[in-house]
């Protein structure tokens, strides 16, 4: 699951895309202040950040020059700011697009999925093999976008299926791998 900080003061603007962004798949961090984007920025490992230009503590554009002194994240400015001198001076300081408010959401998940395909930011925890879709991150599998129920030791069996895709496995080997984290012995008759 790909990981996306939204650093917004407005409140609504933040939890509207937050809920949007999580339906769509994503995980998501928000902050209101540049200090608090700032420490979450530090702390955690992100895919991208939104960021607004205007926040309460501070310039979107500081924050942004801090943030690339320590890691390079794709990054979009999200902001009411519609000068052309604002937009020109985003993207050259580095950012992968300016999108001025008000915006259209669907436009801004297809902006975000661009960057991040052209910054090759892949979400290698969610595996597609046809109609079935296997989220390592969150340890479930869905078939048509639908919940399939598996037990822990299915799940285990699976995923060491789809992990080998085209692959012949010998009976040994998915034994080891659906071996018991507290290595008790997983009978012989459960394949």
């Amino acid at each position: 699951m790909q990981k996306i900080l939204i650093v917004e003061d407005d409140e609504t603007i933040r939890y509207g895309l937050k809920y949007y962004l999580e339906q769509e798949s994503f995980e998501i961090y928000q902050a209101g202040t540049a200090k608090e984007a700032f420490e979450k920025f530090e702390r955690e490992t992100l895919d991208m950040v939104l960021l607004d230009l205007n926040l309460p503590d501070g310039n979107g554009f500081d924050l942004y020059r801090e943030m690339k002194k320590k890691k390079e994240v794709p990054t979009i400015f999200l902001t009411a700011n519609d000068q052309e001198v604002s937009i020109v001076m985003g993207l050259d300081m580095g950012a992968d697009d300016y999108i001025t408010k008000p915006f259209k959401v669907r436009e801004l998940l297809s902006r975000i999925k661009t960057v991040l395909r052209r910054s090759g930011k892949k979400d290698d925890s969610v595996i597609q093999v046809g109609d079935v879709t296997l989220d390592m991150h969150q340890a479930k599998v869905f078939k048509n976008g639908v919940d399939v129920m598996l037990t822990a030791l299915e799940y285990k069996i699976f995923l060491t299926l789809v992990l080998n895709y085209n692959q012949v496995l010998k009976r040994e080997t998915i034994l080891a791998n659906i071996w018991d984290v507290n290595e008790e012995y997983v009978n012989d008759n459960t394949l």
